[in-house]
C-alpha cells in the first residue's frame, strides 16, 4: 500500500483443496467465524488471519531471497491453518494426527510457529502455496489479504474447530458453499463470494494453477457504482472473476 494510502493490516488466507468422489468437483475447507468477531462475524471464510512479527522473522530466516511480503504471508497462512483447524499443511514429511494435535497445543501456548517447527523437526515448504489473489478495501484498519491455494490431494484428515474465533469447520465444493449462502444457510462476505464463484469454475487443483498463470495477481478492492439507479459493489475486469458485483443492499463487507 502506498505510504499516503490507508493504514491497513497485512493478512493471509489459504484455500485448501482436497479431492472429492470421482467425477465431483474438489472440496474446499471452510471456517465459520464466531459472531462476536470484529471481522466477518458469523460468516463462512477460508482459514487465515493477520501476519504477526514472528511470521516475518521466520520467513526472513527460511526464505531470505524471496519477496518478504509474500513469504511472510505464506508463513502466516500455514500457522493460522494449524491454529484454527488443527490441519498441518505444507510440511516436508507426513505427520500423524497425534503429532499435529500436540503441535497445535504448543502453537497456542507459544504464539509462534518457529518453536513448533523446531520441537517436531518439521520443515515447512512455502512453495506448496501458490498466490491466487490479493484483496484490500481502501480504508484504515482494513485487512490487506493475500489469498493462496494449496492441495491436500486424497486422504482422510482430522480437523477440529478452535472454539474461540470459529464455531464450525466443513468441507464443501465452491458451488455447494454458494448454494448454501443463497439459501440463507450460511453468510459469505463479498470477497469470499467472488472467490468462490471463481473457484467453482475449476474441475481440479491443476485448473486453479492454470488460471492463476493467466491472470497475474494484483490488489483488488471493491468500488461502488450506479447500475440503473441502484448502488452496486463491484470489482474491475481483468482479474479472472466471473462474478464481479452485487447490489450494495445484498453485499456483506465483513
Amino acid at each position: 500500500m502506498p505510504a499516503d494510502g490507508p493504514k491497513v493490516v497485512p493478512a493471509a488466507t489459504v484455500v485448501i483443496f482436497r479431492n472429492a468422489d470421482e467425477g465431483e468437483p474438489p472440496e474446499l475447507l471452510m471456517v465459520q467465524r464466531a459472531k462476536k468477531m470484529r471481522f466477518a462475524g458469523g460468516a463462512a471464510v477460508f482459514p487465515g488471519g493477520r501476519i504477526d512479527p514472528a511470521d516475518r522473522e521466520l520467513a526472513a530466516r527460511i526464505l531470505p531471497d524471496a519477496d518478504p511480503e509474500i513469504s511472510a504471508a505464506k508463513v502466516a497462512a500455514i500457522r493460522e491453518t494449524l491454529e484454527e483447524t488443527g490441519l498441518a499443511i505444507a510440511i516436508h514429511r507426513p505427520v500423524s494426527a497425534q503429532e499435529v494435535a500436540a503441535a497445535r497445543t504448543m502453537l497456542e501456548q507459544e504464539g509462534a510457529l518457529a518453536p513448533v517447527l523446531e520441537r517436531f523437526d518439521w520443515r515447512i515448504l512455502p512453495d506448496r502455496l501458490s498466490l491466487f489473489a490479493h484483496w484490500c478495501p481502501r480504508y484504515d484498519g482494513a485487512f490487506d489479504t493475500r489469498f493462496f491455494v494449496t492441495d491436500l490431494g486424497t486422504g482422510a484428515v482430522q480437523i477440529a474447530v478452535d472454539a474461540t474465533e470459529n464455531t464450525r469447520l466443513f468441507w464443501a465444493s465452491a458451488g455447494r458453499v454458494l448454494e448454501q449462502a443463497d439459501a440463507g444457510e450460511i453468510s459469505v462476505i463479498f470477497p469470499t463470494r467472488c472467490n468462490l464463484a471463481r473457484l467453482a469454475q475449476y474441475r481440479c487443483f491443476d485448473d486453479a494453477i492454470a488460471d492463476i498463470a493467466r491472470y497475474p495477481v494484483s490488489r483488488i478492492h471493491g468500488i461502488e457504482e450506479d447500475r440503473d439507479g441502484e448502488a452496486w459493489l463491484a470489482i474491475p475486469e481483468g482479474h479472472g472473476y466471473p462474478f464481479r458485483g452485487q447490489p450494495l443492499s445484498q453485499a456483506l463487507r465483513g
